[in-house]
């Protein structure tokens, strides 16, 4: 069952060899000179384009820095090393890459104001907050890539691979975020970053394996080859475990915002041209956005319409601002 799988998804036609692969992952193989050289510029150029499309929230910029990035090859260089028992460096120079990145985006970061607020950023505050879904993905991108790389007729599609993983971009938001002094956003970007390696580590460890790659060396390592996919299988765990936990917070964050602002409609029901605008959870605090063109209601009704609707003690503001929506007409009338 297992060998028909396996010539599906990898017909011998176009199996790519091993030292095909090892000639395309390791940077230490062949002209390693050359490939060093055109890794670490590569990195850098990616870094500064990451960089600049994150300070000024430019999806597009940032998809040119993922397409060029070429931080995925050492991650799948450990996953083939690994599945070989063959110590590459691989290791080594993703370690380096990463505070590389880190050190760009925090120098870029001198450009932004001192009151900068980070999260009205979409591309930092959508890289500090990861979860469960993030891990899932990050880990199908690990089976995609290592299968575009053992195949002859689809290893040119690593590039969207790259796009897929969105390794740089993380690390460019650790750096802009450790710049800006703000440890715990940092640590969030980080947490999807790592998410990300570890995932494609994984899931390449398992394709390359599968594939029998790693076949002869399994058979000289034995059961230390057992010990390296447990290691493997305990970080992922590590990792597994606080994104699963920060996906359930999320999702409870969303469904109290969402019977807050129902209770707040309700609260204001009686109020002509008040409006509930946005109910936003932050640090443990519900905010609500109100617009009126009068006086609220006492806010005490508000709490109380919340009571029994999200757990108590959970702090709420309102926030108003004075106004009233006024339709003008058309123009040319």
């Amino acid at each position: 069952m297992i060998g028909k799988v396996r010539a599906r998804v990898l017909p011998a036609s176009q199996r790519r060899s091993l030292d095909e692969l090892t000639e395309d992952l390791d940077l230490s193989s062949g002209d390693s000179a050359s490939k060093r050289s055109a890794f670490w510029t590569m990195l850098t150029l990616s870094s500064v384009i990451a960089s600049g499309g994150v300070l000024t929230d430019s999806t597009a910029t940032v998809i040119g820095a993922m397409i060029i990035a070429p931080l995925s090859t050492p991650i799948m260089g450990i996953a083939l090393g690994s599945v070989q028992r063959r110590r590459t460096g691989s290791a080594g120079v993703v370690v380096l890459a990463c505070l590389l990145v880190i050190a760009v985006g925090m120098v870029m970061s001198v450009a932004l104001p001192g009151d900068y607020d980070l999260l009205s950023n979409s591309q930092i505050s959508s890289r500090t907050s990861p979860g469960l879904m993030d891990l899932i993905a990050a880990l199908a991108t690990g089976f995609a890539g290592a299968v575009a790389l053992a195949r002859r007729d689809v290893a040119a599609v690593l590039p969207g691979v790259a796009i897929a993983i969105s390794l740089v971009p993380p690390l460019v938001v650790v750096g802009v975020c450790l710049g800006q002094l703000s440890g715990w956003l940092a640590l969030g970007a980080l947490v999807l970053f790592v998410s990300n390696l570890f995932a494609l580590v994984f899931g390449g460890m398992v394709v390359f394996a599968s594939l029998g790659y790693g076949a002869e060396a399994d058979k000289a390592a034995g059961r230390p080859a057992r010990r390296a996919y447990a290691g493997m299988v305990v970080l992922f765990v590590v990792v597994f475990v606080p994104l699963t936990a920060n996906t359930v917070v999320t999702f409870l964050l969303d469904k109290w915002s969402g019977r807050t602002k129902d209770a707040a409609e309700q609260w204001l029901a009686d109020v002509p041209g008040a409006s509930v605008t946005s109910v936003d959870a932050a640090s443990r605090t519900m905010y609500v956005h109100v617009r009126t063109p009068g006086d609220l209601p006492p806010v005490q009704s508000l709490l109380d319409r919340l009571e029994g609707r999200i757990p108590d003690g959970i702090p709420v503001v309102v926030d108003t601002s004075r106004g009233q929506r006024i339709d003008a007409g058309v123009v040319g009338d």
